[in-house]
This record gives structure tokens, sequence and C-alpha cells, in this order.
């Protein structure tokens, strides 16, 4: 998730600029760089580079920032901290100017590159841009100004709006008309910082999706993606709302709807610490990052949705796939991956067979590569990891690119270890997770899988055009729905502080909600240390029916209407056994209002894409029982975001 600053006032902006976006460091990012008007020039000076925000402190510089050479880890860091804060202090000495931007990318379109990173400025250098989201239409906007003549540098979306503000500004003569004409033109999401060598007073901010705050301080304004940027100068803020544009000057700020006329709103004041500032006002970032759903959702599936002139989707476009043979003539998918990651590999195992017809194996990767697979060159082989750097799900990788499999990596990490290796990447704009307990990066993997199952089903013909568009904009829809789910999440609390004491947990399915079930259960283990399974609705009979008693919760996960017979039987035989019972479903005819406690109604759906809805009850219900308990849902005990060895 990238992150944008921006300074305007009477103290030397490169600092300033430099030590906010240490503080956005938490989101992740690929590289970093500043633009900064300059006092002793007529220009606008930018200064960029891939990597840690050391690279670009340095190359400013001009000096290496060495590192500790002490063996304590902590003082080691402290003096690490020291000598970054040091050189910092140093930048105003190379670089002079009161007004500026920065940037800190993670990369979307292009790779992570000194060229890729923000900002951007049109040919001549005289405007200078700073943008977080994804411009969908961005193919066909670089087309256009190609045609007038315009080269490009790199390969960002963001280039284009730098090119179309100046196209504009050489119209009207005015810079916010020529930014407030740009937006209208751009489709997606936008976080944008502006500065014209021009106007040497001001910076023009909008927003549209991603978040952007002002800040307002003494003879001093701000931008950013969010307060830790800005807390240490000020704790006064304007929240952007959608479509909102800032323009901030040393000594005011104005704001303006998208239709460029005046708005006036009273400033948020800032009473959080860091550490809350930094999880945007939530408690915990797990609970963050469940209400980021979303947006994550939304920035993974619509880039990759082909629309048509009614803005509706017809198709799936996969830029970074290439569907020919390795599809169409496949004869199995072959998906590993590792505990969260694997259970969405277990959810499209069903979708694949259900929309592209075509038989599927998932097989944990810690297994996988000791169990001596079968493999073929006519395998679509995925493999699956959060952050591309899971030991076992590499070596399966490795193990199946040795046997000639084609392999496509599903990651939300641009260059780690799994992009770089794997034949093909399909990135999930999920954001950095900062929570141990993945949430949003899941249900993000889940989308791209769902992606790949409708367009292998349209490619090889088991699905009709018509069946393909309907879920299409059945896919289109989810987003909304998670929205609503997360609107209405009172009854999950509630039953979570009734609940948590119990001693066994066990979530049930049946075909998708089977599948879901094992996330489910995973979430609750990870952050309140419940004891939690699950089953396979029809397996509860064949031996797990023994452990349940007064002190067990059944939650059955029922989504799938020509099972609600069944599942609502199961329910049954738990709760006539003494279990307490919670259904997460989307049934409105009443199948399960005499079989179970308390019912948790999800928006309706195709029964095949309900997993993306079910599992956030499950979440919720995972949190707020972590929470009761006294736990820290972000930093669950024994566990590590990232696991990098066997």
């Amino acid at each position: 998730m990238c992150g944008i600053v921006g300074y305007v006032g009477s103290k030397e902006a490169t600092p300033v600029l430099i030590n906010a976006l240490k503080k956005l460091e938490y989101r992740g990012y690929d590289s970093s760089g500043i633009a900064v008007l300059s006092d002793t020039a007529d220009e606008i000076l930018v200064k960029k580079a891939k990597g840690a925000l050391k690279f670009l402190v340095e190359r400013i510089t001009d000096q290496v920032i060495e590192a500790s050479k002490r063996e304590d880890k902590a003082e080691a860091e402290k003096e690490n901290d020291e000598r970054f804060a040091a050189a910092v202090a140093r930048t105003k000495d190379f670089v002079h100017g009161k007004l500026g931007i920065g940037h800190t990318r993670w990369a979307t379109h292009g790779e992570p590159s000194d060229v890729n990173a923000h900002p951007h400025t049109d040919v001549s250098g005289s405007i200078a841009v700073v943008h977080n989201g994804i411009v969908e239409n961005y193919a066909q906007l670089k087309a256009w100004l190609q045609e007038q003549g315009i080269v490009f540098r790199s390969q960002t979306d963001t280039e284009v709006i730098a090119h179309m503000i100046n196209h504009f500004y050489g119209k009207s003569g005015d810079i916010f008309k020529a930014v407030l004409e740009t937006i209208h033109r751009l489709e997606g999401s936008y976080a944008l910082g502006v500065v014209c060598k021009a106007y040497p007073d001001r910076i023009i901010a909008a927003r549209k999706e991603s978040p952007l705050i002002v800040g307002l301080g003494q003879g001093e304004n701000f931008i950013a993606s969010d307060v830790p940027a800005i807390l240490e100068y000020t704790r006064d803020v304007y929240f952007l709302e959608q479509k909102e544009l800032a323009v901030l000057y040393a000594d005011h700020v104005d704001l303006y709807n998208e239709n460029g006329e005046k708005v006036i709103k009273k400033p948020y004041h800032v009473d959080w610490d860091i550490s809350s500032a930094e999880k945007g006002g939530y408690a915990h970032f797990m609970l963050k990052e469940i209400h980021e759903q979303p947006k994550a959702l939304t920035d993974t599936l619509r880039p990759r949705l082909v629309r048509d002139a009614d803005g509706k989707p017809v198709d799936i476009n996969f830029d970074e796939i290439d569907f020919g043979e390795t599809w169409t003539g496949a004869r199995r998918v072959v998906i590993t991956a590792c505990g969260t990651a694997y259970h969405a590999g277990v959810v499209a195992k069903y979708a694949f067979e259900h929309f592209a017809r075509i038989p599927v194996v998932v097989d944990v990767a810690s297994e996988f590569r000791y169990r001596n697979p079968i493999l073929n060159v006519d395998d679509v082989f995925i493999v699956i990891s959060q952050s591309g750097e899971t030991a076992d799900t590499l070596e399966a990788m490795r193990l199946a690119k040795n046997a000639g499999s084609r392999v496509i990596a599903i990651t939300n990490c641009v260059g780690s270890t799994v992009s770089r290796e794997a034949d093909e990447v399909i990135y999930t704009w999920a954001g950095p997770e900062i929570a141990v307990a993945s949430t949003k990066a899941y249900t993000t993997q889940l989308m791209c899988l769902y992606l790949l199952a409708l367009k292998m089903g349209n490619a090889r013909g088991t699905l009709e055009l018509a069946e393909y568009r309907r879920l299409l904009s059945e896919l289109d829809a989810v987003p909304e729905k998670v929205q609503q789910i997360l609107d209405n999440q009172a009854g999950i609390q509630r039953f979570a502080s009734q609940q948590f004491n119990k001693s066994k947990i066990f979530y049930i399915g049946r075909l998708f909600d089977s599948a879901s079930s094992l996330e489910s259960a995973l979430k609750l283990k990870e952050v309140s240390y419940m004891h939690c399974e699950a089953f396979a609705a029809g397996e509860l009979k064949h031996g797990p029916i023994a452990l349940i008693d007064k002190n067990t919760l059944v939650v059955a996960i029922a989504t799938q209407p020509k099972l609600y017979e069944k599942i609502a039987s199961n329910i049954l035989e738990v709760r006539t056994r003494g279990a307490v019972t919670m259904v997460i479903t989307q049934d409105t005819s009443g199948a399960f209002n005499e079989c179970t406690d308390e019912k948790i109604l999800i928006p309706a759906a195709d029964p095949a894409l309900e997993s993306m809805l079910a599992i956030i009850p499950a979440q919720l219900f995972a949190y707020y029982c972590a929470v009761q308990k006294g736990n820290d849902p972000d930093k669950p005990r024994n566990l590590a975001k990232s696991v990098t060895v066997e």
C-alpha cells in the first residue's frame, strides 16, 4: 500500500517529507521519492530510489549510511535509527525548498525501479505528481497521449496523470482546473498530490477510494495517506471524502467538491497515540484489515474486468496470464500452498471443477514436496503465498518447474521470490497486511482464483457466454456485499461475547462451505487460542459427534440451497446433544429458524461464490472472541507473518 506525504510551510521540506515517509513504512513499499520546488533554482527537484528510504537519503546526500556493527540487536537497531536521523537532517543542505511531495511505492504497473518510483513529472518537468491507487483506464489514456506525441519514461499508470494535467494546463493556464479536468477522466482509484512550478505557493490534493488526509499546522500544512506521517507536527486534520480536492497554502487550506465548488468542514482533532493512529482509529490491525476487504477486493477485481459501453462486465482480462494451450489443453490443475493460502486452494478446487470441469489436486506444500508427486507437463500448477517467501511453497514450486509444469503464482508481494521464479504471476492488490492472522489477503486470493476458474471455464467452453457474464456481474457485486456484512456486525459481536468461553468449537459445512469451514476454524485458533476444528458436515456422525456436549459450540456455514435440508439435519444432531449452534447463511426462507440458537444472515449471491462472503462473519467472530479473552489479535503467540523456514 503506497504512502503519500506533502508539505508547504516555512521549514525545509526535504527532512519533513522523509521523516513523514518513515512513519508510513508499516504500509510496505519497494521504492521512494520526493519532488521539492527549489528555492535556489527555477525547477522542481526530483529524487527517487528503489528500495528502502535509506537509499533515497543516500542518493540525496551522496553519502552512504553505514550499518551498525554492534552485536546486540537492540543497540544496533538504535544506532542505525540515529544514523538514519542524522543523515535525514543533512538532506536540507542538498535539496532546498519549502514545498514538496513524497511517496513510498508499492508496485502495481511496472517493476520496482528508480524510473518507476514516484513522483512522476510531465515532459517539461514543470508538474510533479504522487499517486496511490490504480488508474483502470490508463491504457486508453496513454494511447491517446502518445498520439499527441508524448513519450513515456516509465511503465506506471501514474505517469499518465502528470501528462494529462499538463495537457489541460496548456489549455486553461489554471493548474486547479487542469487537475479537476484530469480526475474527471480517471477511472479507478486515486489519492493525488500535485505541485506545479508556476504555482510555487500551493499543493493540490484529490482523493477517490484511496485514503488521503490534510494536516493543519501553524504556518504550515500537510497531506498524508495516514495520520502517523504528520502526528509529530499537528493533530488537526481533514479527512478528504470521496472525490474531494484540497488546495494547500502555508497559511490556509481550501476544500472543494468534484464540481470545483468550495466545501466547508470542521477539522478533526486526533487524540490517538502513535500506535492507534497507525491503525487508522481501529483498536487493532486485524479489525482494520477486516474492514479494508471491500476496497482490497475491488482493487483486485476491477482492473481485471472488461466492461461494455453500459459498464457491465463481459470478460476477464489477465494481462499477466496467457490463456493459450496451457489452459485450454490442460488435463488437470494442481494447487499447493500452506495455512490460509492452502484453504483458499481448497475453495478453488470446488470452483475449478464446478466452472471449468477439470480435475483439481490440492496439497499442503510441506507434504507435496516430500511425497514424490506425479507431475505432468500439461498440468496447470498454481502456488499461493501471501508473502511470496513461504519456504515450503517455494520448494514445491521449484519441484513442479523441474518437472516441466507451467507455474502460476498468486501473491501479495511484488518482487518476492515466488513472483520472480514463477512462470506467471497474479498479484492480489490487498495492500500490506500487518496482523499475523490473514484476512484481506485470503479473500483477495479467493477473488483471483475465482477469476481464473471462470476464465478457464470460458476458454474451455464449459461455461455458456450468458452464464459466464452473469457470474462476472455476481463477482462485481461481492465487495459491496462484504461491506453490507461489515455494516451489520453487531449480532456477531454480541454472540462472541456470550460464547468466547466455550471449551470446544466446531465448524461444519458441505461443498464450498466445507472448504470455508477450514479457514474459519483456523482464524479462531490463531487469535483466540480456543480449541476449534472443522469437519465436512456429513462426517459428524462418523466419529466427531462423540465430542459434542453442553460445552460445545457448533457453527454451520450453509450457503448451498440444495443442501439446506441436509445441513439443518446436522445442526439438529448436535443441538439435541447439548451444543449451542450458530448458522452463517444466505437463506431467507426460514430453513434454519427452528434448529439454531443464532443465525447470521449474509447477502444472497450465487452459491458457488459465497465463500468470499461467508468467511467475513467468521473473521469477525474470531476477532471478538480474542478481544473478549484479552488476547492481542495482531500478534498471536508463537506465530509469524511470513514462514520462511520449514
